[in-house]
């Protein structure tokens, strides 16, 4: 993978071929798709010009499939519109009315281009507001300096974050007390390969509130999948400030970082601001993705489709436990837990064999695309992989 222009293969990690196939080596690399050359629905092509059905859907953040012809017909207009001037676009603040009409708890937002400037954004707002410097965590949250440890990242801005642990209701509650007066705010992923119990998100609600700080919940994967509101719709517990992403656009780059007006105005007092934040395409495929979600009731869709997917899932660990040592995640976001790393391997190579991409981490996507038949035919393709390999 070295001798590639791009370090790393890809400069989207979770795209590079060993975490997708746990293939490292060129020989390794040799007949897998690796790069694609068009995407439409649930399905993509790769550069040898051979069709598979998709779950890895753009890791999450096509929600509607691939080239949606509303989307793209809104973007084309924006296009032809000039994309960018020097003045902020009139849509920018027509999608923040709608947004907040949908999610009535983003009082104000910000609009940005990817997950982990929201996520960094929505900690900035929360340290500005409190006057404090310390954040605990829940999840994945991008890779800023904030929140992440390793080569790189200064020592001094490590020891400002921890983590506390999902679901765990009394480790969680010790650890935000114990930060106490220093706490600045408290950010979780809702959903982290299982459901979250109420218990523990209305603990989270309450000692942060207790504490003076502001939680943040990073709704990237779950805002326009799970619900539009994402999990704080689904689950009933209102954060301070929201951040959304992914599906947001279907696929294009936008994300946005909105919440309790009070909080928000801190944007007035520091400094958030990105050239292309308010490039217009974006935020026409946002408003016009949200407008489909709506009108075909996509979340529902997401839920029937995940929940059959599944199920199927759930047969395949029962029939296949020597492989198959569990499932994880939920309806809209699932996955096989795998007995080794090399089976895990096996199982994507041999789907991808067979016209299927399917991740063997968290988490496989279902679409607006997908329907009964896909589904099945995806169930019989992994059983057919799992057989051989059995």
């Amino acid at each position: 993978m070295s001798d590639w222009r791009v370090p790393g293969f890809t400069s989207t990690g979770s795209k590079r071929p060993d975490a997708l196939f746990g293939a490292a080596t060129p020989d390794e690399v040799e007949g897998l798709p690796t790069r694609l050359t068009r995407a439409s629905g649930c399905r993509v092509w790769d550069a040898n010009g051979r069709e598979y059905t998709d779950y890895v859907m753009a890791l999450g953040a096509v929600a509607l499939g691939y080239g949606h012809p509303e989307v793209n017909r809104a973007a084309e207009q924006a296009m032809a519109a000039g994309v960018v001037g020097p003045l902020p676009p009139v849509i920018e603040e027509e999608l923040a009315e709608v947004l907040a009409m949908r999610i009535p708890w983003l009082e104000r937002v910000r609009f940005l281009k990817t997950g982990a400037e929201a996520v960094a954004a929505a900690v900035r707002l929360a340290r500005v507001a409190t006057g404090r410097d310390r954040v605990l965590g829940c999840g994945y949250h991008g890779w800023l300096d904030w929140c992440q440890a390793g080569e790189g990242v200064p020592a001094g801005t490590r020891a400002l974050y921890a983590e506390i642990p999902f679901n765990d209701v009394e480790a969680s509650r010790r650890l935000i007390r114990d930060a106490g007066d220093r706490l600045a705010a408290v950010v979780v992923e809702p959903v982290v390969v299982i459901e979250p119990t109420h218990e523990w998100l209305e603990t989270v609600r309450v000692e942060t509130t207790r504490a003076g700080a502001v939680l943040v919940f990073d709704e990237i994967k779950t805002a326009f999948r799970l619900a539009i509101g994402g999990a704080a719709e689904r689950y009933g517990v209102r954060p301070d400030l929201a951040v959304l992403g992914k599906a947001l656009a279907n696929g294009f780059p936008l994300a946005v970082v909105g919440g309790r007006a009070d909080v928000m105005a801190g944007s007035a007092r520091t400094w958030i601001s990105s050239t292309l934040a308010t490039e217009a395409v974006a935020l026409a495929a946002a408003r016009a993705t949200l407008e489909v979600m709506v009108r075909d009731d996509v979340c529902g869709h997401l839920h029937r489709m995940g929940t059959r997917l599944l199920h199927g899932l759930h047969r395949l660990h029962r029939k296949h436990a020597d492989l198959v040592t569990g499932v994880g995640g939920i309806a809209e976001m699932c996955f096989l837990h795998f007995a080794s790393d090399q089976v895990s391997a096996d199982v994507a190579r041999g789907c991808a064999g067979r016209g299927l991409l399917f991740k063997r981490t968290a988490y496989n996507f279902v679409s607006l695309a997908h329907d009964e038949a896909i589904v099945d035919r995806t169930l019989n393709v992994l059983e057919e992989v799992l057989g051989s390999i059995g």
